[in-house]
């Protein structure tokens, strides 16, 4: 297992290196290529990375980072405030885009339970690549940043709550009891995660913060043990991850953490997108591929359209307004989780299922182009856009 697992990482990232630098070469954006290379690579392609549920599996440790960076570099009163301005927007786009997704399924002649899911995974924007390409002094030190944020952490809340009640729906009374533990348990941690820095972690840092290995063991420990507590409590591994990277961002060590950590999260995030990639059954692609076009196109040009709407009429900037309606213009990797969970729990079809992961992924490829070759972002091709 131990050959079979290098073999793996060596194929996905030797692979990954050498279209990168094709792709850098012909002027493409690399998340982009990373998809792509899993459905070539993957077992519906040419079948050379079979085990890509153990890549996800593994890659889901990029999106814990990926919560707990973020978390690491906001002030939790500068969060208060900005859930206040975008609570309202969060809300009337979701809806707007739910309506809109249970629209074209109900077109397409898919079950009324189908279309309500549809419609509920077209609500939400991709954190990670919401994220990963917006340059790092807006993610931390411009008001877009903190606006765009704030939408994307309403929306996973929103998403967590989704799931819960998918499994709600499929499992009956236990899971309504886990939904209430989960409410419950979201106050408890993060009263607890704020005691435990203040009293533990704060005065090992400043006791030990001379030796880097120790501060990087303890940093990582911290995140994946707050992130299991949440699971363990009902909530998300991904929201635990925030709550324990926000818990120290007072921290005068904080941003040493967040610099050493940024390579780790890389490592999993390409993973991640390999997996999105591999785990897409291309056979079905003849069935679902009009739906999905058409779903992908209308989410693509809706999505900004709305968020340019409601920024604006929240008295935001025209082009700031624009900007973060461009790069929310792509579906959610929770949409691919609901897809999953829905599928998995009998509520939905298998091309239900696949048109929902063959729309987000097609909105993944278009948004992540949108924005490399016209906003600004660290990967962009343009010396004028590229911004870290």
């Amino acid at each position: 297992m131990e050959h079979h697992l290098i073999q793996i990482f060596f194929l996905i990232f030797t692979g990954a290196a050498v279209v990168a630098s094709l792709a850098l070469f012909g002027r493409q954006p690399l998340l982009v290529v990373y998809i792509l290379l899993g459905a070539a690579m993957g077992p519906h392609g040419l079948a050379w990375v079979t085990d890509v549920q153990l890549i996800a599996e593994i890659a889901s440790i990029g999106i814990i980072f990926l919560l707990f960076l973020l978390g690491l570099d906001m002030q939790p009163q500068a969060l208060l405030r900005v859930f206040r301005q975008v609570t309202h927007v969060t809300l009337i786009s979701s809806v707007i885009f739910a309506l809109a997704g249970y629209g074209i399924g109900y077109l397409f002649g898919f079950s009324a339970t189908e279309n309500l899911i549809i419609g509920t995974s077209m609500m939400f924007s991709s954190t990670i690549i919401g994220i990963k390409l917006l340059p790092t002094t807006v993610l931390h030190h411009r008001h877009s940043g903190e606006l765009m944020v704030g939408m994307l952490l309403m929306q996973d809340f929103l998403a967590i709550f989704v799931l819960l009640m998918l499994i709600s729906a499929a499992s009956g009374g236990d899971s309504y009891m886990r939904f209430a533990v989960s409410l419950i348990s979201l106050p408890l941690l993060i009263a607890g995660s704020v005691l435990m820095v203040r009293y533990i972690l704060q005065p090992l840092f400043a006791r030990f913060d001379r030796i880097g290995e120790y501060v990087f063991l303890l940093a990582i420990g911290w995140c994946l043990g707050i992130a299991e507590l949440a699971e363990y409590g009902g909530l998300s591994r991904e929201i635990g991850a925030f709550i324990a990277g926000i818990s120290i961002a007072t921290s005068p060590i904080a941003p040493y953490i967040a610099l050493n950590l940024k390579p780790l999260r890389d490592f999993f995030l390409i993973l991640f997108f390999f997996a999105l990639g591999g785990g897409f059954d291309l056979s079905l692609i003849p069935h679902i591929a009009l739906p999905a076009i058409i779903l992908a196109i209308i989410m693509l040009s809706l999505k900004p359209v709305v968020y340019h709407w409601l920024l604006r009429n929240q008295s935001e900037s025209h082009g700031l307004a624009w900007d973060i309606g461009l790069r929310l213009g792509q579906n959610s990797e929770f949409s691919l989780l609901i897809a999953y969970v829905a599928f998995n729990t009998s509520l939905i079809g298998n091309n239900a299922s696949h048109l929902i992961q063959a729309a987000a992924i097609i909105t993944f490829l278009i948004s992540s182009y949108i924005v490399v070759f016209n906003l600004t972002n660290p990967i962009a091709l343009k010396d004028t856009l590229r911004r870290d």
